[in-house]
């Protein structure tokens, strides 16, 4: 019998980040990366930090529609490394999406904002990272980002 899936929470993920450099409007749409600074992960499977020196790269469609793919590194509590790449999808009202654009706060409730993280470690005990399926629900605030992670 088919049994939906149970998402289990595993941390929130909380990343600082700097103003996007804007590359300006390309045949795809607006193109933007926004440097990460750093941040925490704090929750029941994993703790540690977000290593400044990662980037969200964005392409804003003609649609208003955010496609981002971020790449960034976690240091975990024990000092293992993870390295992510998190794609996902953000949109909104078009007024909701001029203000997150101009680093605006919106509630987060008026943006849809998920993303589908992969996990590569070697560090002892994080093997399971690779044999799941992940969904992160995403928060923009002016000056970071908030990614709740649950495992599928």
């Amino acid at each position: 019998m088919f049994e939906p899936p149970n998402p289990e929470f595993l941390a929130e993920i909380r990343v600082a980040v700097a103003k996007p450099l804007l590359y300006g409007h390309g045949p795809c749409g607006e193109r933007r990366v926004v440097p990460i600074l750093g941040g925490e992960v704090e929750g029941p499977a994993l703790n540690g930090t977000v290593l400044p020196g990662g980037a969200d790269h964005q392409l804003i469609r003609p649609d208003g529609v955010a496609e981002i793919e971020a790449r960034y590194s976690i240091q975990l509590a024990d000092g293992g490394l993870i390295h992510v790449v998190n794609r996902g999808l953000r949109h909104a009202a078009p007024e909701d999406m001029a203000r997150l654009l101009r680093g605006e706060p919106v509630p987060p409730e008026r943006v849809y904002f998920r993303t589908a993280p992969v996990f590569e470690t070697g560090a002892a005990g994080y093997e399971w990272l690779h044999r799941r399926l992940f969904l992160g629900l995403g928060e923009r605030e002016p000056e970071r980002v908030l990614i709740r992670l649950f495992a599928l």
